[in-house]
C-alpha cells in the first residue's frame, strides 16, 4: 500500500486473500518479551526450555497472531479499516528459524445499521515452513 487512500468495503469480494511472511529469529522473540513484559523462560531462557515439553525455546503463540494483524491491516486491507477483532488458535508450537506465512481469506460480508456499519470477517491462518498451520482463527475488519 504506497498511498494513503482509504479502501473500500465494496473492493473485497469473497475468496480474495493475502499474505505476510517472516522468519523469526531469537531476536524476535527476545523484543516480544521485552515490549510485552512476558519473560516465561520457555521463550527466554534456553536451559529451562530444554526440560519441557517441546526440548527447546519456542515464540510466544502471540508473535504468530501478530502476523496476522500485519497481513490484515497492511496486506490485504489498509487505511480506512480497524481490526475490529481476533479469534486465535495456537494449534502447534514455533522455534526460532521457523519461516510463518500468515494468510487473510475474505470469508464474510455484511453491512448493519442500515449500511453504516461495514464488515468483513476473514478466515486467518499462520503456517509454518512445512505448510503446517501453527496458528488459526477469524479475523474481524471493521470500515469506517
Amino acid at each position: 500500500m504506497s498511498d494513503l487512500k482509504p479502501v473500500l468495503w465494496e473492493d473485497y469480494e469473497i475468496g480474495q486473500s493475502a499474505e505476510f511472511t517472516k522468519t523469526i529469529t531469537e531476536e524476535d522473540v527476545m523484543k516480544f518479551a521485552e515490549v510485552t513484559g512476558d519473560f516465561n523462560p520457555i521463550h527466554v531462557n534456553p536451559e529451562y526450555a530444554k526440560t519441557q515439553m517441546f526440548g527447546k525455546q519456542v515464540a510466544h503463540g502471540a508473535l504468530s497472531s501478530g502476523l496476522i494483524s500485519a497481513v490484515l491491516g497492511f496486506k490485504l486491507f489498509g487505511p480506512g479499516i480497524l481490526y475490529g477483532g481476533q479469534t486465535v488458535k495456537f494449534v502447534a508450537p514455533v522455534f526460532f528459524g521457523d519461516t510463518l506465512t500468515a494468510v487473510a481469506t475474505v470469508k464474510e460480508k455484511f453491512a448493519k445499521k442500515e449500511g453504516k456499519l461495514k464488515f468483513i470477517i476473514c478466515d486467518t491462518i499462520v503456517k509454518n515452513q512445512d505448510d503446517k498451520v501453527v496458528t488459526s482463527g477469524e479475523g474481524t475488519i471493521v470500515f469506517m
